[in-house]
C-alpha cells in the first residue's frame, strides 16, 4: 500500500511539472521590432567631396558600395575592403564620424 501510494505521489507531482512547463512556453510572446531608419539612398557621386575624402583617408583600401542620405544630411556608407569585409559607416556632410 506504501508503494502505491509513493507512485501515485510522484505520478501525480510529475504531471503537474510538465503541466507547469506547458503553460509557461505558452505565455512567452515574441514581439518583432522593424528597425525604420530615415536614410534614402542616393548615388555614390552624390556624396559631399568631405565624406569621400574622410572614407580615402581613414580607410584607403575601402569601396563604397552604397551611399544612404537623411534629413540631417547625415550619411549611411556601406563599404566593403579589399580583403572581402564589409561594413557600415555613417557620417556628417563635413566628413566627421558618427555614431549610430
Amino acid at each position: 500500500m506504501k508503494k502505491l501510494f509513493f507512485v501515485l505521489v510522484l505520478s501525480l507531482g510529475s504531471l503537474t511539472a510538465f503541466a507547469q512547463d506547458a503553460e509557461a512556453a505558452a505565455e512567452v510572446t515574441t514581439e518583432a521590432v522593424a528597425a525604420q531608419d530615415d536614410f534614402s539612398e542616393i548615388a555614390t557621386s552624390e556624396l559631399p567631396e568631405a565624406v569621400t575624402a574622410a572614407v580615402a583617408k581613414n580607410y584607403p583600401t575601402a569601396t563604397i558600395d552604397k551611399a544612404y542620405t537623411n534629413e540631417a544630411k547625415q550619411y549611411k556608407l556601406e563599404v566593403s575592403l579589399e580583403d572581402g569585409t564589409s561594413g557600415t559607416l555613417y557620417a556628417d556632410e563635413n566628413g566627421n564620424w558618427i555614431e549610430m
